[in-house]
């Protein structure tokens, strides 16, 4: 198959990108939709929540990506291995996610990582940035105490923004001051790998719900 081939960098604040999530029938997505449930956010090409979704077949996957042929590109990867917890949707998280969150059934929310985001490095281009409060907040509302948001960037100041987001929620409390040593998941996406084959650093945080 050829290599898909798609914009690095799509403007999440334009209309273009603006999604709408309708009624989602997860009991015909997952063969077992009562799993907990992981949700990564801008999974690219799903090679991360693929991954993930062979080592822990205990739980249901959902890789949501803005730029659409790559999630046409991971679905028919995904048809092709057989996975049956694993999924992926279009959605621009930015606009979109508290109206996808309301579709879950209730309590199936566990996890939720954002690794690698876009940086939008110019500042007029920040607010582009995935991790915006309404984010947050959607997640404080559905997430169930205890449940954790993985956080891992290989750009400093954008771990930090990130970190500084999910700190100012009092919903959230994060597992150390420090950066984490090492990723929490036994997968890694393709940046990640391609960060540490280079001797580069990541920065990695953990969020959990407060009771």
């Amino acid at each position: 198959m050829a290599a898909v081939r798609v914009r690095q960098h799509v403007n999440p604040l334009s209309d273009k990108y603006h999604t709408q999530i309708g009624e989602i029938d997860w009991a015909a997505i997952y063969e077992r939709s009562t799993q907990p449930l992981h949700i990564d956010i801008g999974c690219a090409k799903g090679y991360f929540v693929s991954q993930m979704a062979t080592l822990q077949p205990d739980w249901n996957f959902l890789g949501l990506e803005i730029r659409a042929p790559l999630v046409d590109y991971a679905l028919r990867q995904r048809d092709r291995a057989g996975f049956k917890n694993l999924h992926f949707l279009f959605c621009n998280a930015n606009t979109s996610l508290a109206d996808l969150l309301q579709t879950l059934p209730p309590g199936a929310l566990q996890q939720v990582s954002i690794q690698f985001p876009d940086p939008w490095f110019k500042k007029r281009h920040q607010k582009r940035r995935v991790v915006q409060p309404e984010l947050v907040q959607a997640l404080a509302e559905h997430l169930p105490a205890g449940g954790r948001v993985v956080l891992q960037s290989d750009v400093e100041e954008v771990a930090v923004e990130m970190c500084d987001r999910f700190s100012e929620n009092p919903a959230f409390q994060r597992t150390s001051p420090d950066w984490l040593a090492a990723s929490p998941f036994p997968a890694q996406t393709d940046r990640e790998a391609l960060t540490l084959g280079k001797g580069l650093p990541v920065f990695r945080a953990i969020f959990r719900k407060s009771p």
